[in-house]
């Protein structure tokens, strides 16, 4: 839900820093209205402005005009309000031992000190106050500000932004990986020889082990159901064949040697494929994965296959780089909005 943040009444109760976090409330209230007042200030400063406001509102002009007048002195007002509360706070850490030496606070809160200066340039520094009392106030879960609007709106905008930097950063280091790559760089022989080649061993027990899964997975639980099907497939296969068929014409034995033949064929290709889906799902199935693998991954010194196997492998990454790319390209902000 939308809203500006609440204040969480529990959790201030049960911080025991009520009187501290009395004081961060004080203090983000003085704050927002001194910068409100620096910001009316500056724009008072604009003589359109000044004009306007002598024209339409009269009376906050002459209720404004000696403040602006004695600006510094009222800023100074609000700086030893902000100074004060630094002392305090700086006591109580030496106090409690917050930080290793007692100097090291107003080095950390530099931005506090700086702040206070009563100079244009410096005065913009109290907003980072305001953040950080707001923080502190969040991190305690005293409230909790990214429920509120104005958080979810920067937050959108700045994640989008993020979002789109870094899928062109990443789109164009990809493509840059693919140039070098179709072009023969060093980079490919250290994937090939420097990264791939060294693992053969461990590619060869994971694939190996997958194949074994999915087939123990998918073949076991439906053999006879596959069994049925192959028969099914080669019954259909033998009926279609002229050959055999011409047997059912011998007389006396042609359609029981056709039937005989049938069954058998039938029951070979049946058995021949359950062997295989077998060996595949126990461990007989590493050195047929390691056969394979060879073929892509040959020593490297093997110059008769290792441009053929090069080219391969060159197209391979550079599918798998596309791939990766095209999903780097979909916008989720885009879909969130």
């Amino acid at each position: 839900m939308h809203r500006m943040f609440t204040i969480n009444r529990e959790n201030l109760r049960k911080s025991h820093q009520l009187i501290w976090f009395t004081i961060d409330f004080v203090m983000l209230g003085l704050l927002i209205l001194n910068l409100a007042l620096i910001i009316f200030d500056a724009l008072y400063s604009v003589d359109v402005v000044n004009e306007l406001i002598a024209t339409y509102a009269s009376p906050i002009a002459d209720f404004y005009r000696p403040i602006h007048r004695n600006f510094i002195f009222y800023d100074l007002v609000f700086v030893s309000l902000f100074l004060g509360e630094f002392v305090l706070r700086w006591g109580y850490a030496i106090k409690a031992r917050v930080y290793a030496r007692w100097y090291f606070y107003p080095f950390i809160h530099w931005y506090d000190l700086v702040g206070c200066i009563p100079v244009g340039s410096f005065r913009v520094l109290r907003v980072l106050r305001v953040i950080s009392i707001v923080y502190r106030l969040h991190q305690y879960r005293i409230i909790d500000v990214t429920q509120t609007r104005l958080f979810q709106f920067l937050n959108f905008y700045y994640e989008a932004f993020m979002e789109e930097l870094s899928d062109r950063i990443v789109i164009k280091v990809l493509s840059g990986a693919q140039g070098e790559i179709s072009q023969g760089s060093p980079l490919f022989d250290r994937i090939q020889h420097d990264i791939l080649y060294p693992r053969r061993a461990m590619i060869y027990d994971w694939l190996s082990n997958r194949v074994a899964q999915v087939a123990r997975v998918s073949y076991v639980p439906n053999r006879g159901a596959l069994r049925q099907y192959l028969e099914a497939r080669v019954d259909t296969a033998l009926q279609q064949n002229v050959e055999l068929s011409r047997l059912r014409f011998l007389p006396v034995v042609g359609p029981t040697i056709q039937e005989t033949l049938e069954d058998a064929v039938g029951d070979i290709v049946a058995h021949v494929i359950h062997q295989i889906l077998d060996d595949l799902a126990a461990g007989r199935n590493h050195a047929f994965i390691e056969d394979i693998i060879n073929v892509f991954l040959p020593e490297p010194d093997d110059s008769e296959s290792g441009d053929a196997t090069n080219e391969e492998l060159k197209a391979l990454i550079n599918e798998i780089l596309e791939a990766i790319k095209a999903q780097v390209e979909v916008k989720h902000w885009r879909e969130q909005l």
